[in-house]
């Protein structure tokens, strides 16, 4: 009998935890689903209590945490990336397996030695992104390889959007799938990539300003803008030499313009403490980030389109106008960041109602030559969501997640130590059975180019 203790039970975890009770019953598996809140779990597991419990469990409850590892065979941490190095020590002090959906961090890769020379394997980024972006990409990259082809650039974009049916009524076309938090900071910093041999950097302050426009067969456009750093996927992808290499988020059209006013109004500043009262009003706000007015009586919609460079009826006011930013609805947080108060506010405008449904689109771009010509490839995978609780992240985050811990579980999954699934034995059976079970499938294009 195999013990997996799942920490972390949030709605990316639903098709997780739908997987591995699926499976306890045929491997022999003890499921114990530790969450802060595991109320929530009693109807999931009301029909499986003889090999499936849930317990309550607090992230800063080191005692807590040291009682439940020793009682399981593999750790699967679906908590906050920041507090897997805690979990990750854990198991290796106990002798425990690890397996997460997200990346590796320092911490956690200096742990390598020690796992390895206790047998045992740290599982990371075997969700969405990170996870099926390596296993899609570098089964692409090995078929070109063996073929002989040189790889001369390679783009790979992925994002958490709606499905096309929810999208009405909406300008951003957006709603959260993942943390919201995480969305309001994202591409804070400065972009890395090269193109055709050159380096590029793009600060935080122009990231929205420069997308690129993708097309997905049955699903039109969608633009892209660039993720932090696309350099570090050379060595991990044997790319080491390659010209052009491109790592990025997938938006709708009309949200990055829309994000940008956002990023140029001040609002997804997270450094400063604005000591602002709860009743400030989001007009209040605004106001207090524009210059004085030339007269008295200009409207402030004008004076936001006027700061901004923009027509009073552009896109991107429309979008800012949706989301109430000028009208007399309080923040209702007091002392916080500009970051904090949009976080506050989108959760509600942005919030998945029951009926709506998620999609995951990805797409990677290969450039290569062969014999003498040039090709170009695309990879793309899209997955709808159920509903607002089975979703599309839910699936393509845990699926692979639970695949790869069964397969560790079984003795089919060797590597030891810090383990990412780039290597054709940890990813080939994932998409296979992702692909025969559930019907998510990357759709591969491949021609040469036209000569001229």
């Amino acid at each position: 009998m195999s013990r997996i203790l799942l920490l972390g039970a949030g709605r990316s975890a639903s098709s997780l935890i739908q997987y591995l009770l699926r499976y306890a019953p045929l491997e022999g598996w003890q499921l114990t689903v530790a969450d802060v809140q595991p109320a929530h779990l009693v109807p999931v597991l009301a029909a499986h209590t003889q090999y499936a419990r849930a317990v309550p469990f607090d992230v800063h409850d080191e005692a807590r945490l040291e009682e439940l590892v020793p009682q399981a065979d593999v750790v699967i941490s679906m908590l906050p990336a920041l507090f897997h190095g805690r979990v990750a020590r854990a198991c290796v002090r106990h002798g425990r397996h690890l397996a997460t959906a997200s990346y590796v961090s320092e911490e956690i890769r200096a742990l390598d030695a020690d796992a390895r020379a206790a047998g045992l394997t740290l599982l990371m980024e075997s969700g969405l992104d990170p996870g099926l972006d390596h296993m899609s990409a570098m089964r692409v990259l090995a078929d070109i390889r063996t073929r002989g082809g040189r790889l001369t650039s390679f783009k790979s974009y992925c994002g958490g959007l709606l499905a096309p049916d929810s999208e009405g009524g909406n300008p951003w076309r957006y709603k959260f799938t993942w943390n919201p938090r995480n969305v309001v900071l994202a591409g804070q910093g400065t972009a890395k990539f090269l193109d055709g041999g050159h380096l590029r950097f793009i600060p935080y302050q122009q990231l929205f300003a420069r997308t690129e426009t993708l097309v997905v067969p049955g699903f039109g456009e969608f633009e892209g803008y660039a993720n932090r750093d696309s350099l570090s996927y050379r060595a991990p992808y044997g790319l080491e030499e390659i010209p052009t290499i491109l790592r990025g988020t997938l938006r709708r059209p009309g949200y990055c313009a829309g994000w940008h006013a956002l990023v140029r109004l001040g609002f997804t500043d997270d450094a400063v403490q604005l000591d602002n009262g709860p009743d400030l009003t989001w007009r209040e706000l605004v106001e207090a980030y524009l210059p004085r007015p030339a007269t008295p009586d200009q409207p402030l919609t004008r004076r936001v389109a006027d700061h901004l460079g923009l027509a009073p009826d552009a896109d991107e006011m429309q979008h800012l106008s949706w989301l109430g930013l000028f009208g007399e609805t309080p923040v209702g947080l007091a002392n916080a960041t500009p970051a904090q108060l949009l976080e506050r506010l989108l959760t509600e405008k942005w919030a998945l109602q029951p009926h709506d449904r998620d999609m995951i689109v990805m797409q990677h771009q290969f450039e290569y030559e062969l014999a003498g010509r040039r090709h170009a490839a695309t990879s793309s995978l899209v997955v709808l969501g159920d509903d607002a609780v089975h979703t599309a992240m839910a699936k393509t985050v845990g699926l692979p997640l639970g695949i790869s811990v069964r397969r560790l579980l079984r003795g089919e999954l060797t590597r030891r130590g810090v383990v990412i699934p780039t290597l054709p034995e940890v990813y080939e059976p994932v998409l296979d059975e992702l692909a025969a079970d559930y019907g998510i499938a990357f759709v591969e294009e491949d021609a040469p180019v036209p000569a001229g």
